[in-house]
């Protein structure tokens, strides 16, 4: 019976020893993590945006804006920094998606850029339209009508890219910009017939212009496809999950505490 207990124990001893070090393992592995999402919040993050106002816009020096608030909020929720920068769309857009740990926002959401992304979630309402000249007649029941038509875009983002997408072509159809006003400007001049934007932007830059948005914006054909949800905060498919999540967990925290609403009204 002794060689029997003797090599039991050396079983049991076996399993405790595989035990211990499976345990270490974990221990090691949970510090790890700590200790990197501790550096990162000891190092500012890259957090690119454009000037899309009022979501998010440069004034006094000063980056500000419904979006970049609510993005400063989920960095205070954090503890961390951000290290804001703002910058042409198609750059902010492709150094995000190809940058590991690059945060962007205010970028909507659509099935061709969800591999590119991983999404934090929705930082602030939208509702897109093409608009148009007030007293001036369009034939456009369908989008496809719109092809008749010269609009005002802005170079890869979510608006031009989703009308490239279903067969607008650039030189033909579109005529891209790096600015917004630009496309307000070349629509009041009769440069352009229609201008693809947000309801909250295109009334904006309106009023930026000393213009009442009544007179001089018609709203030709809603774009259902691009206002469901918003304009979201997002990494680059790239970037480690730990840190979405960490965003993600504080995004919902200024849902749950008020946070949010308030600053949605705010800039109402």
């Amino acid at each position: 019976m002794q060689p029997i207990r003797m090599h039991l124990g050396l079983q049991a001893l076996a399993v405790m020893a595989m035990f211990l070090r499976r345990a270490r393992w974990m221990v090691a592995l949970c510090i790890a993590v700590w200790t990197g999402m501790a550096a990162r919040a000891a190092e500012p993050v890259r957090v690119l945006t454009e000037e899309f106002p009022p979501y998010n816009y440069t004034e006094n020096g000063r980056i500000t804006g419904l979006s970049t608030e609510v993005v400063e909020a989920v960095f205070k929720e954090l503890g961390w920094q951000g290290q804001f920068q703002s910058m042409p769309w198609a750059r902010a857009y492709e150094t995000a998606r190809t940058t590991p740990g690059v945060l962007i926002y205010s970028i909507g959401r659509t099935p061709e850029r969800d591999k590119s992304f991983k999404w934090v979630g929705v930082i602030a309402p939208t509702v897109y339209y093409l608009y148009g000249r007030p007293g001036y007649h369009y034939r456009v029941d369908s989008l496809e009508a719109a092809k008749n038509y010269q609009i005002g875009t802005v170079n890869e983002d979510v608006g031009e890219q989703f009308l490239v997408k279903r067969g607008f072509e650039k030189g033909k159809h579109l005529q891209s910009s790096v600015k917004y006003e630009h496309n307000y400007q070349k629509l009041k001049a009769g440069r352009v017939d229609l201008w693809i934007m947000s309801e909250l932007t295109a009334s904006y830059l309106a009023r930026q212009a000393g213009d009442d948005p009544q007179q001089t914006l018609l709203k030709v054909y809603r774009i259902p496809e691009l206002s469901s949800e918003g304009y979201y905060m997002a990494f680059g498919a790239q970037t480690p999950d730990v840190t979405v999540e960490s965003f993600r967990k504080a995004l919902d925290a200024l849902r749950s505490n008020g946070t949010y609403d308030r600053l949605q009204r705010k800039w109402q």
